[in-house]
């Protein structure tokens, strides 16, 4: 059986956790900035509001940019959330790939098991039936 590796698995995980962290961070950085460039977010929950739908693209509408300043703003949050929200996809699909992987590549050596064990019975018969033959050496 191949042994776990958990210095890959730890990487993973860890990447995972960064990702998150950084998505935070870039949408609290977007929220506060909004409620302080965008005259019509009064609070900083509207400004965190306006981040996550801004860089999910999603723009409900409820609250949008009204000014070229929160506007321009808003591009740098569009480009910049897309960016982060995307490493947070990947880390979690690969971390769904890695397991996926880990179960192939446990089906396939225990399938190698079996077929290194019929091997080795097929040997013995092979001698079994030929006494008069030396054996080759391994």
């Amino acid at each position: 059986m191949a042994r776990q590796n958990p210095l890959k698995n730890f990487i993973t995980r860890r990447g995972l956790i960064y990702s998150l962290a950084l998505c935070m961070l870039i949408l609290g950085l977007g929220g506060l900035g909004f409620w302080l460039v965008e005259p019509e977010v009064h609070t900083l929950s509207d400004g965190l509001w306006l981040a996550f739908t801004t860089a999910a693209t999603v723009g409900y509408g409820d609250l949008v940019p009204t000014t070229m300043l929160s506007r321009g703003f808003a591009v740098v949050v569009v480009l910049i959330g897309l960016a982060v929200l995307s490493l947070v996809t990947a880390s979690v699909a690969a971390m769904l790939v890695e397991t996926e992987e880990r179960q192939i590549e446990r089906d396939l050596l225990r399938e190698i098991g079996h077929l290194h064990a019929e091997v080795q019975s097929l040997r013995a018969e092979i001698r079994a039936l030929q006494p008069g033959q030396q054996r080759p050496p391994t």
